[in-house]
């Protein structure tokens, strides 16, 4: 089977523990995605809310040499993936994928010399807020929230003329929808889960994913256990999330947005080996050209449109 995963804190973690990417003791290394006959991997660089300013953008830079070196490193399997060639290259070589995000804006420290810095480094997809507020809007984990900021209108309008994909996961409902006026390309929710199956302040509301559809964008279904079921969460809970965005037409934008190393995991999927638990149960409940769809095809015709 294949597996094309929007988003992991894998390479964030990796560094704080000084820990390698081909081996390590995390729920992602490069050694277990041998299980996959395609692999490819959105690794997120995140920015904790506490963190903001020139720390910020000097966190995100660090942790950016940090990745590019650990895939040089393991060339002989991997490729960095910054334009549609090259993910089309390293798909029919059977060589690993890994692309880079950027989890939460405040790296760029509200300075948009920094996003083109970001776009030099092979940043492909910018998550614009974590939960709490940064320079280019409000989290879905403020109080009151609002929508994006002048920076962020900003922002947005050049990630759309540098291709690089925005994210709404973790956005404000009212961020969201600014968004959605304001840009005309299609845009990514990475790693959220529908509101109407678990009402987790994280997760999308249904009109929230029906222009996500109108505009050809894409979901991530995430592993977190709180956003699947409020109590005992466990993977089969991903089911009836993935039921419901398919009864609202989503069969070809949903994902795979795992949360790897950035969530306490629903019970019975914990690491990347193990995904493909996950894949068997939505071949069962919804067929193989569904799971197919979820796994792999719908991300990677996504990334091979939108890419430089």
């Amino acid at each position: 089977m294949n597996y094309f995963d929007l988003h992991c804190d894998t390479i964030t973690e990796c560094y704080k523990a000084h820990r390698e990417l081909a081996k390590n003791n995390l729920a992602l290394d490069l050694e277990r995605t041998a299980a996959y006959q395609s692999w490819a991997q959105v690794f997120a660089v995140w920015t904790p809310d506490e963190q903001r300013g020139e720390a910020a953008y000097n966190g995100f830079h660090d942790v950016a040499e940090f990745f590019h070196e650990q895939v040089q490193k393991n060339s002989s399997s991997t490729v960095f993936c910054r334009t549609r060639k090259d993910l089309k290259e390293a798909a029919a070589a059977g060589k690993r994928a890994a692309l880079l995000s950027i989890e939460g804006a405040g790296a760029l420290a509200g300075n948009l010399e920094h996003l083109y810095d970001a776009k030099q480094l092979g940043v492909c997809l910018i998550t614009l807020t974590w939960n709490g507020h940064c320079e280019a809007g409000d989290g879905c984990g403020v109080p009151n929230a609002g929508g994006l900021t002048p920076f962020g209108f900003d922002l947005i309008r050049e990630m759309e003329k540098l291709n690089i994909i925005i994210d709404v996961s973790h956005l404000s409902e009212k961020g969201f929808w600014d968004v959605a006026h304001r840009t005309s390309k299609p845009f990514v929710a990475s790693h959220s889960d529908a509101k109407s199956v678990c009402p987790h302040q994280r997760n999308l509301t249904d009109d929230q994913f029906r222009v996500i559809i109108e505009r050809n964008g894409l979901v991530g279904i995430n592993l977190c256990g709180k956003f699947l079921a409020p109590r005992d969460p466990k993977a089969e809970d991903v089911l009836r999330h993935v039921d419901h965005f398919l009864n609202l037409g989503g069969e070809s934008v949903l994902a795979v947005g795992s949360d790897l190393d950035g969530c306490v995991m629903a019970s019975g999927i914990h690491a990347v080996d193990e995904m493909g638990i996950l894949y068997h149960l939505l071949e069962k409940e919804f067929g193989k050209e569904i799971a197919d769809r979820i796994f792999w095809e719908n991300a990677f015709r996504f990334f091979t449109e939108q890419l430089d």
